[in-house]
């Protein structure tokens, strides 16, 4: 933003950022670079409150060693030097007994310790606590308010009443029992809460579409003044396949008369702020909105990409939020060419959460991707199958489970989850973990009782120091680029930014980008019939100026999808290459997936552009798509319900977009754990791919005979001629390759109709292969591996190629896998299995099977891992098969 630009911020204005999220915390290097932005923006708060870091909150008892005191006093020296006023928040509401003098000597102590490093204001936070007091507690006190008032005052009196920060447990509209108004809890705050002390509040839900004029007055008038919003609007730590990149918006600049100041809780990867902190600090010194654009006129614009000039020709004083996002854009461009080293593998900060109960959001019908859950959110990935879900609310859609996260309707958000997952200590080290991941459902042990415990002298730890342990995460290596030479062509660009911004935009919003590629495809879906096998050969007997103009239609809009997808693949390509690679760690996993799955989008869209399925195919078995059912994007887009319920965001409404309902484990992928510009791309089958996959079955299966005697050099396609060839001969529209920069390294074949493909290969393929491997009846005894194949081929039975009948009626549809081994990209395989499904979808099969071999375990373990399970033995059991399927 223009130095400038807008009008001087309003001194007693408290506007910044509060690190207030759950998950890995930021480093002292990444606040110490947030203090300095903040200087050159011109706001001028922090709060210092993550919820992970141990000694914050989990052990908030604890005093700091001398190490650690030193790493907090240069802190606050540091913020001090930029004009930033840091205040240092204790979160001490999980154990404490209110009416324990032994207590309130504790927490004393603590934060005098904190003012001894140099710090002149303070914060308790009482959010995401049980609302109960202990029984000691209730004999003193009349209610939890009444106690947290009373330690609140007392503290802040302690400490000589400085600035002064209180988060109530009541914080947003949604939790006010019975509502703002008649809330006991809130107007105790209101009415015995020093005056001086300032009270936080999120606004009407945890995380806020919109701010109104009339809610904060409706709370001011309950508080007795005005509320420090604590804003969740670009906090991700409840959703790990979210990032908020979009502006801040929804919060009218007239609004700041009315507040006493707003603070932003933001994204856990702290590179991925600076849209979010650097368009606060230009709302903050606007005066109002736009007044001749309305939000209609302004989504609609901008949706189509129209122009943009009017709105960057507007008064400096007029905050909108597209101009916002693009001044910001042209001052982070320079963040991505800092030489900066990130060491260590990715991680994804996002802790566990665990499930509160649903609400019911009645809506119209559709078909979903995702199967219904309601197990504890965690982390950790499952490779059992889902079962199908064909669901009729966002109640079910919720509490399903997108990308590996099951999502819960109404859950602890990212300042309600209870416990943390990990506890960090970011004062000395962010890569070490103090104690072990813990039950979401139960409870921490509570913190030391250690008021008698003195800071140490001896550069020791604190009596109630826990033993640090390495994480699993901090192996040390570097990531730096591999071709240091620099190359203008590789930097990112403002186009690039603002698309990765609109990939990845708000809570409640899809970037206007987005929306373009969730509506070009899902046209292009709806419509595919156009170019189905008949409408094709019906218009190549016209002449091409004769040709139909909504087929002409269809390819162009195709093309187009090719274009968006390209710009993506350079968005990706350009991020790998930046030289901060802290940025890029914070920012890859998230373009990386999105990149994925619109790969495979892109790639449904090619085959069908081929019409490879039946004219009579209808939507549902094309698939449908969640966001234009009707109510879906309104209830969206509302605000009406938390984000949690829509998790996954636009990565989610992207996958449910292919036509596999129950295909959310394949979805399930860890990203490279070191960045990679490396880009595997799923096609159709071509003829002229037939070599490169009977190569690559010769390199997967000739190793895995156990008979040694097959000459490879004498029968070298005589595996290939089993196993794949078939495939590719009869049934070539359902046969798929993946590609590194253009080599084919992996297939996946598929036949729609076992039986019929069977019958098939008995007239049309096994003839030729007679004569081209004769039967040697010479040998006696045991027939080795080759022979065993020959013989396949002289004397097949389609029955015993079939699993029994009943395996058959649910899995009709028969296939076969292979790739090559690739290096530090797990979603190759499950790319690959979901683009196969899809197409098996798209001509009304919905479930698959695979013969293996029983002694095969390593196989059969992998297709496992694939979500596949054992649906029937061959009808010999002297055959030595096993078939496993899955429904899809």
């Amino acid at each position: 933003m223009a130095d400038n630009c807008c009008v001087p911020q309003n001194d007693n204005f408290i506007c910044g950022v509060v690190e207030g999220f759950y998950g890995r915390p930021w480093t002292t290097e990444q606040r110490k670079d947030l203090f300095q932005k903040l200087k050159k923006w011109g706001v001028g708060c922090y709060v210092y409150a993550p919820k992970d870091d141990y000694k914050h909150r989990a052990y908030w008892r604890d005093l700091y060693t001398v190490e650690e005191a030193e790493q907090l006093g240069g802190l606050i020296s540091a913020a001090r030097d930029c004009g930033v006023t840091l205040y240092y928040a204790l979160s001490p509401g999980l154990d404490m007994t209110y009416s324990s003098q032994k207590e309130i000597a504790t927490l004393k102590r603590k934060l005098d310790q904190v003012a001894q490093c140099g710090c002149k204001a303070f914060a308790l936070l009482f959010d995401d606590i049980e609302p109960d007091m202990s029984p000691a507690d209730k004999e003193v006190f009349q209610s939890f308010a009444h106690a947290q008032v009373s330690i609140t005052n007392e503290i802040f009196q302690h400490l000589g009443q400085p600035k002064f920060l209180v988060c109530p447990t009541q914080y947003c509209s949604a939790r006010a029992v019975p509502n703002v108004q008649n809330s006991d809890y809130l107007n105790t705050l209101g009415s015995k809460l020093a005056p001086q002390i300032d009270i936080m509040w999120t606004g009407q839900k945890v995380i806020s579409r919109s701010l109104t004029t009339e809610s904060i007055r409706e709370i001011t008038e309950v508080l007795r003044r005005p509320p420090v919003i604590w804003d969740n609007l670009h906090a991700n730590d409840y959703d790990q396949k979210r990032v908020f990149l979009g502006p801040y918006q929804g919060r009218s600049p007239d609004l700041i008369s009315q507040l006493r100041g707003v603070l932003t809780n933001p994204n856990c990867e702290y590179g991925a702020n600076f849209v979010a902190i650097h368009t606060l600090a230009q709302w903050s010194k606007c005066t109002s909105d736009p007044p001749t654009i309305t939000h209609d006129n302004e989504s609609m614009k901008l949706e189509t990409e129209s122009d943009e000039e009017g709105i960057i020709d507007l008064p400096e004083n007029i905050y909108h939020s597209r101009r916002a996002l693009r001044i910001a854009i042209k001052e982070w461009i320079p963040e991505f060419r800092r030489q900066k080293q990130a060491h260590g593998p990715i991680i994804k900060p996002q802790p566990t959460i665990s499930i509160m109960s649903p609400v019911p959001i009645p809506l119209a019908s559709f078909n979903t991707c995702m199967a219904t859950s309601t197990t504890t959110i965690t982390t950790s990935t499952s490779t059992a199958p889902l079962s199908l879900s064909t669901t009729n609310n966002v109640e079910t859609i919720s509490s399903s489970t997108v990308n590996g996260c099951p999502s819960a309707l109404q859950t602890a958000v990212a300042v309600t989850m209870n416990p943390p997952l990990v506890i960090m200590n970011s004062l000395v080290s962010e890569s070490k973990v103090i104690s072990e991941p813990m039950d979401c459902n139960i409870s921490p042990a509570p913190s030391p009782q250690s008021s008698d415990t003195a800071m140490n002298t001896d550069n020791g730890s604190s009596a109630s120091m826990q033993v640090e342990t390495p994480s699993p995460s901090a192996e040390m290596v570097i990531d730096v680029i591999q071709d240091q030479k620099h190359s203008y062509e590789r930097d990112l660009t403002e186009e690039d930014l603002l698309l990765m911004c609109d990939l990845f935009y708000l809570p409640f919003e899809h970037g206007p980008q987005s929306v373009q590629y969730l509506t070009e495809f899902n046209w292009l879906k709806s419509n595919a019939y156009l170019v189905s096998n008949e409408n094709l050969r019906k218009s190549k007997k016209k002449d091409s100026t004769d040709s139909k103009p909504e087929i002409e239609e269809w390819y162009e809009r195709a093309k187009r999808m090719d274009e968006l997808t390209e710009q993506v693949n350079e968005l990706f390509q350009r991020l790998t290459f930046s030289a901060n690679r802290e940025l890029v760690h914070d920012l890859y996993p998230y373009v990386w997936d999105v990149r994925c799955v619109i790969s495979l989008l892109n790639f449904y869209v090619k085959w069908l552009s081929e019409g490879h399925f039946p004219q009579s195919i209808t939507n549902y078995t094309l698939g449908s798509y969640t966001w234009f059912s009707k109510g879906w994007k309104e209830s969206f887009m509302s605000g009406d319900q938390e984000p949690w319920v829509f998790r996954g965001g636009l990565v989610a409404d992207l996958q449910r977009l292919m036509p596999v309902d129950a295909g959310s484990d394949l979805f399930i992928y860890k990203p490279p754990d070191i960045p990679t510009n490396k880009m595997y791309n799923v096609r159709p089958y071509t003829f002229e791919d037939e070599s490169a996959v009977y190569n690559i079955c010769r390199c997967t299966c000739y190793t895995n005979v156990d008979d040694h005697s097959i000459n490879k050099s004498d029968l070298p396609d005589l595996i290939p001629d089993r196993l794949v060839g078939p495939y590719l001969t009869l049934s070539p529209e359902l046969c798929f390759v993946v590609e590194d920069n253009g080599t084919v390294i992996g297939y996946a074949l598929a036949a729609l109709n076992a039986k019929e493909f069977y019958q098939k290969l008995q007239v049309s393929w096994l003839p030729e292969m007679c004569t081209k491997y004769s039967l040697d009846n010479s040998s006696e005894g045991i027939q080795s591996a080759s022979q065993e194949i020959v013989n396949w081929f002289h004397s097949f039975d389609i029955n015993k190629e079939l699993p029994d009948s009943n395996a058959l009626s649910q899995h009709q549809s028969v296939m076969t896998y292979a790739t090559l081994p690739v290096n530090n990209d797990s979603s190759v395989s499950k790319r690959l299995i979901i683009c196969l499904l899809a197409a098996l979808r798209a001509n009304g099969s919905f479930g698959v099977h695979v013969p293996l071999r029983t002694k095969d375990q390593q196989t059969l373990e992998f297709y496992t891992k694939l979500g596949f399970m054992e649906i029937s033995q061959g009808p010999d059991l002297n055959t030595g098969f096993t078939y496993l399927g899955r429904v899809f």
